[in-house]
């Protein structure tokens, strides 16, 4: 069974990972961070969510599916302050219910100290 690797976007920086990976009738997606179409990280945690959402969106679009295909996402916040309003966010861009399976933790820190939020999964692939 051949698998499918789907590359970072060419003008971000990224390190040696695809990301998203699909076999079979899964597609994993990498922990995908908040940067904008330019490869920045804005200050604010809404900007950066809403970027998460789109560079998310995009892989599973080329995975060949889409948000409502989620079984599985983990969130990881740099902040406990953030929660509220990523539940808030999450709702609106990931719903409506039923909602994927989630995790979300508050860690102490992402690989680049600017990094507010990342968000990974997997997806199941039900159409070819």
């Amino acid at each position: 069974m051949p698998i499918h690797h789907i590359p970072a976007p060419p003008h971000i920086k990224a390190p040696p990972l695809s990301f998203g990976t699909r076999i079979g009738d899964l597609l994993f997606i990498s922990g995908i961070p908040g940067f904008d179409a330019d490869g920045h990280l804005p200050d604010e945690f809404e900007a950066q969510f809403a970027n998460v959402v789109t560079n998310f969106t995009r892989v599973l679009t080329e995975g060949g599916v889409t948000l409502r295909d989620l079984v599985k996402v983990n969130v990881l916040l740099t902040r406990a302050a953030d929660v509220a309003a990523m539940n808030r966010l999450y709702a609106a861009a990931f719903g409506p219910a039923p909602y994927p399976a989630r995790t979300t933790c508050v860690v102490v820190a992402l690989p680049d100290p600017k990094m507010l939020i990342e968000i990974e999964g997997i997806a199941a692939v039900t159409k070819t």
